[in-house]
């Protein structure tokens, strides 16, 4: 493997010494692309290029981690939300509010951390993917808490209405008042593989619970079609949030 001066290898891999410093110091995991990128311009033979998947996994959280590879491997993906907007669509602000408010108190470096996670999750979502497919009903009540403020209260709805919109992503808003509700067992996640499988995940209390029995799965899948059938269509949906915006 080649060595290079730091100043000459930072601009060969287009790092400036901001982002290069705490990466190369340990403080900061290095990007993927960083990596390879790296492994060309010192001759690492590939070698700097293999540990990318490892730094991906490492970017999240152990609590998180199972989830985020589900998402990444998820040709479908359908959310039921109970009490939060689902952390695939929140801002920047309205999650950083929610780590803020958790109890016992978060650090700062854990609070960081896990939004940067969060954000990066994120990344599966964008105008020209076609997958995964995901749909979100979302409790009225996601729409109008306003545990962070009003702006970012604002902020979040304005981005949810933006992401609604997306080719691949349909949101749903199960209306408080809805006499017939399938859901009250609990929000729920449901995954459909690109090798075949189905799974469920549920989450308590940050205890996060994967759900692999066929029969259970099957039952969460029917549950799921009976919640999208009971709530507001996605035309009726974005309607109901401009309804709410108008309001904050």
């Amino acid at each position: 493997m080649r060595t290079r001066p730091r100043p000459s290898c930072a601009a060969a891999v287009r790092c400036g010494r901001p982002s290069g410093r705490p990466a190369r110091r340990g403080r900061r995991l290095p990007k993927p692309n960083l990596l390879e990128q790296a492994d060309d311009v010192l001759g690492a033979g590939g070698k700097l290029k293999a540990l990318a998947q490892e730094v991906t996994e490492a970017r999240y959280p152990k609590r998180v981690r199972s989830i985020a590879k589900l998402e990444a491997d998820s040709v479908e993906m359908g959310v039921y939300s109970t009490h939060t907007i689902p952390a695939l669509l929140q801002t920047e602000e309205y999650a950083r509010g929610l780590f803020e408010l958790r109890r016992p108190l978060l650090s700062v470096e854990e609070i960081e951390r896990n939004l940067a996670a969060r954000m990066a999750r994120q990344e599966i979502i964008a105008a020209s993917r076609t997958e995964p497919v995901m749909t979100f009903v979302l409790e009225e009540v996601t729409l109008r808490r306003c545990a962070h403020g009003r702006t970012v209260q604002r902020g979040q709805l304005e981005h949810l209405r933006q992401v609604a919109e997306l080719r691949n992503v349909e949101v749903q808003i199960m209306p408080t008042g809805q006499e017939g509700h399938a859901g009250l067992s609990g929000g729920f996640r449901l995954f459909k593989l690109r090798a075949g499988a189905t799974l469920g995940c549920c989450e308590i209390q940050h205890v996060i619970q994967s759900i692999t029995e066929s029969h259970r799965v099957q039952s969460l899948e029917m549950q799921y079609g009976m919640i999208r059938a009971q709530a507001l269509t996605p035309r009726e949906s974005l309607a109901f949030i401009d309804k709410v915006l108008g309001e904050v």
